[in-house]
């Protein structure tokens, strides 16, 4: 017998993923009947799921509907704020603590998502790779389950910056400068420069949307 538990568990990890990759995108209404169906989960464990994301503010009500969230101005600038600081230290740490084979992966992982240029979805996916590296190579758990909040939260942008003309390849510009960073040891360097990189994406991020509402308005 499955144990209900673990149902649970994966009724929420198979919406939450779906948010994640964009499947389920801010605004769109989650039908309990018709996620069971898509996952093939009996509706009790699929309402404990939404009931917990609804918690964790990554659903919203609409009337008696429930919506993925999305962020507001506010939010988002809320938002990039913490990123910026937590992902700076988590450079910071992975400076001092890194290992010589967490470097070397993060450094092919660098290598290997030149080719991905001119593929935001691709890219961002691999985006996120990276960044979680970095995160588990700060070596502090609790900095590290901060983050994936954060991160979490990120789904709630309707784009990437990354799709923005050119953002690819510098985005991997920057990248480069916080893997150097980490290889020498160099914590300031790595704070410097992976807040540096978060800057950057917001700014992109700022021009894409006041793109959107001047096509809309």
């Amino acid at each position: 017998m499955q144990d209900p538990k673990a149902t649970q568990k994966d009724a929420y990890a198979l919406i939450l993923e779906a948010i994640d990759s964009h499947i389920f995108k801010p605004g769109d209404r989650l039908v309990e009947s018709d996620l069971a169906d898509r996952f093939g989960v009996s509706r009790t464990p699929i309402r404990e799921a939404l009931q917990r994301l609804e918690t964790q503010s990554l659903l919203t009500r609409d009337g008696r509907s429930l919506i993925v969230a999305s962020l507001d101005h506010t939010q988002m600038s809320e938002l990039y704020v913490v990123r910026g600081e937590l992902e700076g230290l988590a450079a910071r740490l992975a400076a001092r603590h890194a290992t010589p084979e967490e470097v070397r992966v993060l450094q092919d992982m660098l290598a290997a998502d030149r080719a991905l240029v001119g593929d935001p979805a691709a890219l961002s996916r691999a985006n996120k790779r990276f960044h979680k590296q970095i995160h588990l190579a700060s070596h502090n758990r609790f900095l590290v389950q901060q983050l994936d909040l954060v991160h979490r939260s990120m789904a709630l942008l309707a784009t990437t910056s990354l799709a923005a003309i050119g953002r690819g390849s510098v985005a991997l510009d920057e990248h480069a400068a916080i893997v150097k960073a980490i290889a020498d040891g160099d914590g300031d360097a790595a704070d410097k420069a992976l807040r540096n990189h978060i800057s950057k994406a917001y700014i992109t991020r700022l021009k894409l949307d006041a793109q959107a509402v001047e096509r809309t308005g």
